[in-house]
């Protein structure tokens, strides 16, 4: 597995919302700290319901965003979801909390899958898109950080299954 693309935000006005959002992430050339509260220069706006130290990164998965492609008839870029790290062969609904990824000298372990909120459905433009994401199946994982370092894009990112058997429990969300 690759890490294709790593993604940070600025605080940006929302359609449709008081206030600034974090969600806008573009993709960065070259490294990226990782901290345990997440990616240097990204902006969480919302820190009642994102970030800290069970939602400090947020990963995407490719096929998953191929799958939104042919769904929405439209190319999705990295980012797009409001992802801090974006994998080349990541399918959330196969992951476990308790998985974890190692990518260089970064640990990351899975703690849940993402809750889609009416931020998202903004940011998609689409007021039903929190019900088509719960829908899909695809919800991304939140991680926390056990060891922080640098990332960038072209990294190998080495997948490490738990021996416990806790499902991200996607039925649940």
């Amino acid at each position: 597995m690759q890490l294709l693309s790593v993604n940070v935000g600025t605080p940006q006005p929302i359609e449709g919302k008081s206030g600034t959002s974090g969600i806008f992430k573009q993709p960065q050339a070259g490294p990226v700290m990782i901290h345990p509260l997440g990616l240097e220069n990204d902006a969480i706006v919302d820190t009642e319901n994102h970030g800290g130290l069970d939602q400090a990164v947020y990963i995407y998965g490719q096929p998953d965003y191929d799958w939104w492609a042919e769904q929405l008839g439209q190319e999705l870029l990295p980012g797009t979801f409001g992802e801090n790290l974006t994998f080349s062969e990541l399918e959330s609904a196969t992951i476990q909390v308790g998985d974890q990824f190692r990518i260089g000298e970064v640990l990351l372990e899975v703690t849940y899958p993402r809750i889609p909120c009416v931020t998202l459905a903004r940011r998609m433009n689409d007021p039903m898109f929190v019900r088509k994401f719960h829908k899909a199946k695809r919800p991304g994982i939140y991680a926390r950080v056990r060891r922080e370092g640098p990332v960038e894009a072209g990294m190998d990112v080495e997948y490490l299954p738990t021996e416990h058997s806790a499902l991200l429990a996607i039925e649940m969300m």
